[in-house]
């Protein structure tokens, strides 16, 4: 057995935990590329948001909650309109949608991309002129698409040719001639999850490139003239940490965009080259600055673009999780701490050869007040996340532990694989970053329980954005 400064019960580390995860030289210690940017460590160890110390926060708000840095989020919508100030920038409302994280977006300038009825309706509420609103969706409704022409949304994503006919009829019974883009597979593989790379040929979304159902759609639209064709759409996945796939992505969407322009003689202005940029959810992430991705696109862009021999189109992107993701960390409280023993070696005997039972590692199960209903992702796409003790620090000794909720299934594991302090205990708090995309926005009420606020939080204090759900909310839409 290994050695560890944790003690004999916790030392068969190597083992059990990933091989990206270090041992830390300090369990207390934040590092700061996972955490929003107003969150740091005070000096009586308890975490803090833009001053306002967390366990105060919680005494207010409750646990779970999701606790939004405002402060952060503002500074990474300034950093992506900056950084493509020659693009449009759609915030993808996906990845958490609410009326006051739409309207701070439009302050910086951003637009926004909404793929259902209710995203489109809190776009609205939130005071978003359509004209900077994008519709997706592989089934729109034909209320959704009605809505979209009712509205003026600035453009439609098109995904099938039955959406396209029904646009066309839509077009004619109303007189209005919608902007639309053609969603295109471009046959790129992402190195992510299976379930978010969108840009192969065997999924739902798009048409494909490879056997001619882009150029025929495309074709189709500019034919018909009941709609206007401002250009091609692609996305190849989320959670992408560097631009090669795009490289590729974009080369082919030119070639097809010029083959078009060349073809029928027209412009086509516009071309999406969708979102999926990556962010730091544990220690083995590393993404790029928005500066940086935003150099390399445009390069790509003008390049392919001369290569083909037409003018540069107008780019536009789709960030969600790397505005919102990193702007919040989700804190709960821990109930009930258990060490699971683990016996046996790599061979799978578990008994001596005089029939005694072997000791082996030990892994730490800290059970807290959520779990998947509030973050699926771990269940869903085994993402991984950090997290530290949030209302105080603890001791030196460092414990590999997995965090788990209350749900009543054995993969409602919220972080798979930590290091915390050894001497967690019930009733300490826990806080994990990165919580912001697809946390809130992915939740439901498993077991009935009711989805955690979304508390903002800035400089002058604290205020809930996302109510609470409470038991009295699930029983009012259970009529019996």
């Amino acid at each position: 057995m290994r050695a560890h400064e944790a003690g004999a019960l916790h030392g068969d580390f190597a083992s059990l935990r990933p091989a990206w995860l270090a041992v830390p030289e300090d369990v207390n210690e934040l590092h700061s590329y996972l955490w929003p940017r107003n969150v740091k460590r005070g000096a009586d160890g308890a975490l803090e948001m833009a001053g306002h110390k967390v366990p105060d926060l919680v005494r207010e708000f409750g646990t779970p909650a999701y606790l939004f840095d405002e402060g952060d989020f503002r500074s990474r919508c300034a950093d992506w309109a900056e950084a493509f100030d020659f693009a449009d920038v759609f915030y993808a409302s996906k990845a958490f949608c609410s009326k006051a994280v739409l309207k701070i977006a439009s302050e910086y300038g951003l637009k926004v991309d909404v793929c259902t009825e209710g995203e489109l309706a809190v776009a609205l509420a939130a005071g978003i002129d359509p004209a900077d609103i994008g519709l997706h969706g592989n089934n729109k409704s034909l209320g959704e698409l009605e809505a979209a022409l009712k509205h003026g949304v600035g453009r439609i994503v098109v995904d099938s040719l039955t959406e396209i006919e029904r646009l066309e009829r839509l077009a004619g019974e109303t007189g209005v001639r919608p902007k639309v883009m053609v969603r295109v597979n471009v046959g790129v593989e992402a190195h992510t999850h299976e379930y978010i790379a969108t840009a192969h040929e065997d999924q739902k979304f798009g048409f494909s490139l490879a056997d001619g159902d882009a150029y025929e759609a495309a074709a189709r639209i500019l034919d018909g003239g009941a709609l206007e064709l401002l250009g091609l759409h692609t996305h190849i996945g989320s959670q992408i940490f560097d631009t090669s796939a795009f490289e590729v992505s974009a080369q082919r969407a030119v070639r097809l965009q010029a083959k078009l322009q060349e073809d029928y003689r027209v412009q086509l202005p516009e071309l999406d080259l969708g979102g999926g940029y990556g962010m730091a959810l544990t220690s083995q992430d590393d993404p790029e600055e928005p500066a940086v991705i935003a150099e390399a696109l445009r390069r790509i862009i003008d390049r392919e673009s001369a290569a083909a021999g037409i003018p540069a189109p107008r780019i536009s992107i789709e960030p969600g999780r790397a505005l919102i993701g990193p702007a919040m960390i989700t804190v709960y409280e821990i109930g009930t701490v258990k060490p699971v023993h683990l016996s046996g070696k790599p061979d799978g005997a578990q008994h001596g050869p005089g029939g005694e039972r072997r000791k082996g590692a030990s892994r730490l199960y800290v059970s807290v007040d959520g779990g998947m209903s509030d973050n699926l992702r771990p269940a869903l796409y085994d993402a991984s996340y950090s997290c530290t003790l949030a209302n105080r620090a603890g001791g030196p000794a460092a414990s590999l532990s997995r965090v788990v909720g209350k749900h009543c299934e054995a993969g409602d594991i919220i972080v798979k694989d930590e290091f915390l302090p050894a001497d967690v205990q019930p009733g300490d708090l826990l806080a994990v970053p990165g919580t912001g995309a697809y946390c809130r926005s992915m939740g439901s009420n498993y077991n009935h329980v009711p989805r955690p606020p979304v508390v903002a939080v800035d400089e002058t204090g604290a205020r809930t954005i996302v109510a609470r759900e409470t038991v009295d909310d699930l029983l009012r839409l259970d009529l019996g």
